[in-house]
Parts: structure tokens; C-alpha cells; sequence
């Protein structure tokens, strides 16, 4: 979120009116839409050490130091933490991960134009704090207790009620970091379709970008540990979402489960109210007893949204959220994935093909063991990486229809080559990371730092 919210909008008195919301999202074709986001590390070059906030060389700092490039603060309280500019946001995760959450584009070559720009601004504030930053999907050295802490007040809710439905959800929020893509959809039948074959072929953009091989200095016996961890951080606001593929699945169907998870807060006159195991039922018949009296509007609502954490999730658009963190050459490659499978209707057909005979005991499996093997998982008697193949080649046709041409003539699939490396290699990242760990690097973690920085 690249900045607090606010505490504004339409009163809510009805269900209907967040189907109404939701629906809303919906575009003609010519005005969808690409939205990428992507976490990073920040660090230290002399011990490696996460940044704190404050300091010379602090978040605090960097922050500063990217306004000289036109962003503009946004603070909570006195702390800035966040920066906006032309549609796209800098904002910090809970233990300092630093993100950029992209303006909305028209296609890849300027997505990754907007990454490009983002990450050489980067290191030009960081070189001469001798600081660094790198994307992984976990933090390969650090404890918890080595985590700093971030001055934003929804943090601090999230993190005591975290602690009560699972024992995984701090490591989620300090050690994480992930590559997200935002697409839009045209109908509700739309929505459905794109939300089903997404969710369905979430484990393959998990196996392909498997990038969090380590824990406090050694193997974790994951490849992608960061997508294990989100199968024990609440069960209510995170998984496979089965009711997606059942009959009857639309935006009624997700704003009933939607309002079945418990709140975390409610912002209010710049203060982060506790709302957390409270409903948001009970606050729509104004009888939330953090605000007894008070109904939500339609911005409690976007906020509420905002606090659910399935592998797909829909606002007004779908967020694809089951890749790791990776490196710079790699964060142009999952919007190509996602837009070449859901931005042609052929592709999304054909995608939709691939995955409609899935049976719920097929998600489970994948869900629980793609984590541990990524492109290895063996499914349905082969390789995951035959299956992971097919799909790229589907969205490098989806890609090659959109023809969206930069000023060399080049189309998007372009941004596919290194998935087709992948799926050809049968090898993610983090394979490469253990090689390197075994082979160059002694067995020794520090060398991750250096190699693997922006």
C-alpha cells in the first residue's frame, strides 16, 4: 500500500453496494491495463544488515534521497513511507522491504522501461551509502529478532494478530519479498474465467520464479520457501480459494467471503484503529465494537480488500501474487507470463483448457508440494516443467496476437526468454542459488549479497 488510507467515501449500508464496487472494475478491452510491483532488500555492504528506518543510512534516507528524482512524500505522522509520482508509489513493507508499485501501462516494454528507470534511480541514491538491495523470496540470512521494524501503525496490528492464527505470518510480513502483476477484466464472466485459470496455474508462475532457497545462512529444503510460509499465516484471509471454481462464482460470491474474513483495522482522523477478529458484517450494522455506532464507506471497504491474502486476489482487478522476489533480469517476465495468458482471449482459452479438469485434490497437491520442488513436482506422471513449458508457450502466442511493438519492431515475447530457459532447464533460480551455495560459495551465505545485489 503506498500510502495510509483515507477515511473517505460513500457510507456503506447494503451488500449490494460492494457488489456494486466491485463490478465497477470492470473495462472494454482497450483500457485494461498492466500493473507490476515488485519488493526488494535493502542492505548493507559492509555486514549485510537489513536497514533500519532512521539514520544516515536508513530507509528514512533512501526515501529522501529518490525525491531528487520527482517522487513526492507521503508521510504517517512525521515519517515518510511513501513516495508517489505519475500513477506509481515507493512504499515500505513491514521490515523494510522496499517496493515499487507501478502506474497502470499499456504494455511490457513500458513496464519494464518503468522498472529499469525505477531500479537505476535506486542505486544512484544507494551507491554512496554504500548500501545495496537484491530480490529474493526470503531473506537468506537474517533471523526475526534481526528484523527492523517500519513506523506504520497497520504494521503493528497485523503482527499481534498474526501471531494468534499462525506461526508463520511475522516471517511473512519481515522476510518476504514477491513480484506481483495487476490485470484488469472486461465483464463478470470475464472476471470468472481469468480468476479460475490464474488461481489454477498460480504453482507454475510459484515453480518458475522459485527464488527463497535459504534460512539463517543454510538450505531450507525449499525452493520457494516464502510461498510455504503464506500456507501457515491465517487460513482465513489466505490459500486456494475452492468456491472460485465452483457454480455460482462471481462478485457476490467473493464479497460474501470477503466479508466473512475478520477485520484488522479501521483508519480513522490519521490513526489506525484495532479492529482485528472483528466483522465486517457487525460494521455495516454499525455495531463493530472498535467504532460502536459508526458504518463503513466504500474506502473501509478498499481497505479491507486490501488485508485478504489468497494467490489471486480481486479488488477491481486481479493481483497474481505466487512468484518470489528475483533478480532485476527476471521482473519483466511475469507480466509478460500473466498478460500473454489473460490479455488474448485464444490464449485465455487455451489456458482455461489446460487447467478445467483440475480436481480440487489437484490444487491441493500442487499448492502443497510445488513450494519444495518448484519445476521438479512431479504431476500427473511427468514433470511439472512439461506442463510449466506449455504454459509459456501459450502466453507467447497470447503475446505475439496483442502485437504491442516498441520502437524497434520488437514484440512483447521477447520477455518470455528466460521462462523458456526455465522450462527447458527444468531449473528455477533457486536451483541456480544451491549450486552456487555448494560450488563457489563454500557453503557460505555472505557471497548472496554481492552476487545477487541490483
Amino acid at each position: 500500500m503506498s500510502a495510509p488510507p483515507s477515511s473517505s467515501g460513500v457510507p456503506i449500508e447494503s451488500k449490494a453496494q460492494l457488489i456494486d464496487y466491485m463490478a465497477e472494475g470492470c473495462k472494454a478491452p482497450q483500457d485494461w491495463r498492466i500493473g507490476t510491483e515488485h519488493e526488494k532488500f535493502a542492505y548493507t555492504l559492509e555486514d549485510f544488515r537489513r536497514l533500519p528506518y532512521g539514520g544516515e543510512r536508513g530507509i528514512a534516507a533512501l526515501l529522501d534521497g529518490m525525491q531528487q528524482f520527482g517522487w513526492q512524500p507521503v508521510f504517517e505522522g512525521d515519517s515518510v513511507i511513501a513516495l508517489s509520482k505519475d500513477g506509481a508509489g515507493i512504499s515500505l513493507e513491514p521490515g523494510g522491504q522496499f517496493e515499487l508499485s507501478g502506474a497502470p501501462l499499456e504494455n511490457i516494454h513500458q513496464t519494464c522501461d518503468e522498472v529499469h528507470t525505477h531500479l537505476h534511480q535506486v542505486k544512484q541514491v544507494a551507491e554512496p551509502l554504500n548500501v545495496a538491495m537484491m530480490g529474493l523470496g526470503f531473506d537468506p540470512k537474517w533471523t526475526h529478532d534481526d528484523m527492523p521494524w517500519m513506523p506504520k501503525g497497520r504494521y503493528k496490528i497485523m503482527s499481534a494478530y498474526m501471531q494468534k492464527v499462525g506461526t508463520l505470518g511475522l516471517s511473512m510480513m519481515f522476510r518476504t519479498c514477491t513480484v506481483q502483476v495487476n490485470l484488469d477484466f472486461q465483464s463478470e464472466a470475464d472476471m470468472v474465467k481469468k480468476f479460475r485459470a490464474s488461481l489454477a496455474l498460480q504453482p507454475i508462475a510459484t515453480a518458475l520464479f522459485a527464488n527463497s532457497p535459504f534460512t539463517e545462512g543454510r538450505p531450507n529444503g525449499f525452493l520457494s520457501y516464502r510461498s510455504h510460509i503464506w500456507t501457515d499465516t491465517d487460513p482465513d484471509r489466505c490459500g486456494i480459494l475452492p468456491f472460485v471454481f465452483e457454480d455460482g462464482m462471481g462478485f457476490e460470491r467473493y464479497v460474501d467471503h470477503v466479508l466473512d474474513v475478520p477485520m484488522y483495522f479501521v483508519y480513522r482522523n490519521g490513526e489506525y484503529v484495532d479492529a482485528s477478529g472483528q466483522s465486517f458484517r457487525d460494521f455495516m450494522a454499525g455495531k463493530l465494537p472498535a467504532l460502536p455506532g459508526e458504518i463503513p464507506t466504500t474506502s473501509d471497504w478498499a481497505d479491507h480488500l486490501s488485508t485478504l491474502f489468497p494467490e489471486v486476489r480481486l479488488k477491481r482487478f486481479l493481483e497474481m501474487r505466487g512468484a518470489d522476489g528475483g533478480p532485476w533480469k527476471g521482473l519483466c517476465a511475469l507480466p509478460a507470463l500473466w498478460v500473454g495468458l489473460l490479455y488474448d482471449q485464444s490464449s485465455l482459452d487455451a489456458a482455461w483448457d489446460l487447467v478445467k479438469d483440475f480436481t480440487p485434490e489437484d490444487h491441493a497437491y500442487l499448492r502443497a508440494e510445488v513450494p519444495y520442488r518448484a519445476l521438479h513436482t512431479k504431476f500427473r506422471g511427468r514433470p511439472l516443467k512439461d506442463f510449466a513449458a506449455q504454459v509459456v508457450d501459450i502466453a507467447d502466442q497470447g503475446l505475439k496476437q496483442r502485437a504491442r511493438l516498441d520502437d524497434q519492431g520488437t514484440d512483447e515475447t521477447s520477455f518470455l526468454g528466460l521462462l523458456h530457459t526455465r522450462v527447458e532447464t527444468g531449473l528455477s533460480p533457486a536451483d541456480y542459488l544451491l549450486q552456487d551455495y555448494d560450488e563457489r560459495w563454500g557453503q557460505k551465505i555472505d557471497p548472496i549479497f554481492t552476487d545477487c545485489a541490483y
